[in-house]
């Protein structure tokens, strides 16, 4: 139809055809075939027409094939308001193919488009956090709790609490990320959101600890919903060449919430009583995840943009049939499962893990057991400066992968970022033997040594996520975060009583020496991937060689 098109242009030199053919240079429309004989440039969907970047608002009709001015009329009566959801949108210089136009084919993105997306990101960088605030109530309420006689709680009943959640959540995020391929990631988040902040009220409720059990492994459960929808979300509003950037952006989250929570819930346990400490949070998320509803949409073509990128898939032979619809469980088998790299990735996720939880779970019993320091409070401090450290390296991280893209777009876009992972995992090394070494005569030193191991602890964590994220195709993202969720949080367990053990029958110096080769196994599982292409880089390869 467009070449078509473009014969019958090229063919007159009539006015109105070359003011016809000049605006659908400049201007991307969609093409249709015609209803009757004339040939038709159309406005593009609803939602779109006015966009800046889509110049014209209204139909055009190439009148100069036919001068009869109500024939014209009535053709852009009859254009206008056609439901045009099925047409592929064309690129920036109008031509036309079986896939709709990447935002990428425009010099840069339209005010509108930017303004959008950057509420779905706060809304998402907000929402997550809030995830984290109602997962940590518990920790800054149960010393109230402890002391509350009437619940007649103490530090055995708590323990248990914190370790029902962390199984709960791993076998939940890795559940999500599958049955919530099919599903919209915004209502996912954002019921999932309000579901585990009326848990976390119901729980201000209980006074025994089959109540607190039960609701604490619902909270657990629906805490699973946050990290793949939000993956999801963010992939499909930013292209590669600027992802690693936002996506160390979005991890802040994490740390927006864990500095939200002491503030919140334990202000409120400490001057309204321990059930305040849940309530709190339970309300604030509540109202957050009823504003995501609102502010967060799952995709640009949800409200009429085209993709930001195009996967290109290798062309159909003729007569071939149309592959159908992958189900679930062959979505997580043939795309995630069967995935050397997923599974590699994983792995190294395991042993980040078991670095990250062992150091915020050991770090305070080390310098008062070890290295002599008088109390908890003056430990906590020396270890306050992990989260802060975190924040910084997760985004640095990201901008220094996304630069490396930029600068070589022909290598592996994943073997970038494995190669910044690997660059992170060896300073987290380096500094766990500083602080290993720092005595304790010098807690401004060890603060900042904490600082730097969480610097450079967070950038694996926030990369590794993402790697796993552009190694499967759009509709397997929710996926692949599920599962290396999973087996993220099963090296989180593998830090508690397993290192207690260590501590216990061969000291702090085989605990440091654990940690070590944990950051050697994960550097030795990421070395076959420095090169390697994503998801998107393969397709085009498979067309290319098609």
């Amino acid at each position: 139809m467009a070449n078509c098109l473009g014969q019958r242009l090229n063919a007159t030199a009539h006015p109105k055809v070359l003011w016809a053919q000049q605006l659908a240079r400049r201007a991307p429309v969609a093409i249709r075939p015609p209803a009757s004989a004339q040939c038709c440039l159309r406005r593009p969907p609803h939602g779109v027409a006015g966009r800046p970047f889509l110049g014209q608002q209204r139909s055009l009709v190439c009148a100069a094939l036919n001068d009869d001015p109500k024939q014209q009329e009535a053709a852009v009566k009859a254009d206008v308001g056609k439901p045009a959801e099925s047409q592929p949108i064309q690129g920036a210089q109008g031509q036309s193919g079986s896939q709709p136009a990447s935002l990428q084919d425009f010099p840069s993105y339209p005010p509108d488009f930017v303004r959008r997306r950057l509420i779905t990101f706060i809304g998402i960088v907000v929402g997550y956090a809030c995830f984290y605030l109602t997962r940590n109530s518990l920790t800054y309420t149960a010393p109230v709790m402890v002391a509350d006689p009437l619940l007649k709680m103490d530090i055995t009943q708590v323990g248990t609490l914190t370790s029902i959640f962390p199984i709960a959540y791993g076998f939940s995020k890795f559940a999500s990320g599958v049955l919530g391929a099919r599903s919209s990631p915004t209502i996912l988040l954002s019921c999932g959101l309000m579901a585990t902040a009326i848990v976390n009220i119901m729980f201000g409720f209980g006074t025994g600890m089959v109540w607190f059990c039960t609701f604490w492994t619902m909270n657990g459960i629906l805490q699973g919903f946050g990290g793949p929808c939000c993956a999801r979300i963010l992939t499909s509003w930013f292209a590669t060449k600027e992802r690693g950037t936002y996506w160390g952006m979005w991890n802040i989250a994490h740390n927006l919430g864990g500095f939200t929570a002491p503030i919140l819930a334990g202000t409120a346990a400490r001057s309204m009583g321990w059930k305040w400490g849940m309530w709190a949070p339970g309300i604030v998320g509540f109202v957050v995840g009823l504003l995501l509803l609102f502010a967060v949409r799952d995709s640009p073509e949800k409200i009429g943009y085209p993709p930001v990128e195009i996967v290109k898939k290798p062309p159909q032979e003729p007569g071939e049939p149309e592959k159908p619809k992958e189900g679930l469980l062959t979505l997580l088998l043939n795309n995630v499962l069967k995935n050397p790299y997923i599974w590699g990735m994983a792995l190294t996720y395991f042993f980040i893990y078991v670095v990250r939880q062992g150091v915020t779970s050991w770090f305070v019993f080390y310098l008062i057991k070890a290295k002599g320091v008088a109390d908890a409070g003056s430990a906590a401090f020396r270890v306050s400066g992990m989260e802060l450290g975190g924040l910084f390296g997760s985004l640095l991280a990201g901008r220094i992968s996304d630069w490396l893209i930029s600068r070589d777009p022909k290598g592996g876009n994943v073997g970038k970022r494995v190669q910044v992972v690997m660059g992170y995992t060896v300073g987290v090394a380096a500094m766990l033997l500083a602080f290993w070494s720092t005595p304790a005569a010098l807690p401004w030193l060890q603060w900042a040594t904490v600082f730097m191991i969480g610097f450079f602890l967070y950038g694996p964590q926030m990369l590794i996520g993402l790697c796993g994220a552009e190694l499967v195709g759009p509709e397997s993202v929710g996926a692949s975060e599920g599962f290396l969720g999973w087996v993220a949080y099963l090296g989180a367990a593998n830090a508690g009583i397993p290192l207690s053990i260590i501590v216990k029958n061969y000291g702090w110096n085989a605990y440091f020496t654990s940690l070590l080769v944990a950051c050697g196994m994960a550097l030795l599982l990421l070395a076959p991937m420095v090169n390697l292409k994503s998801y998107v880089q393969r397709e085009a390869s498979k067309k290319k060689r098609a």
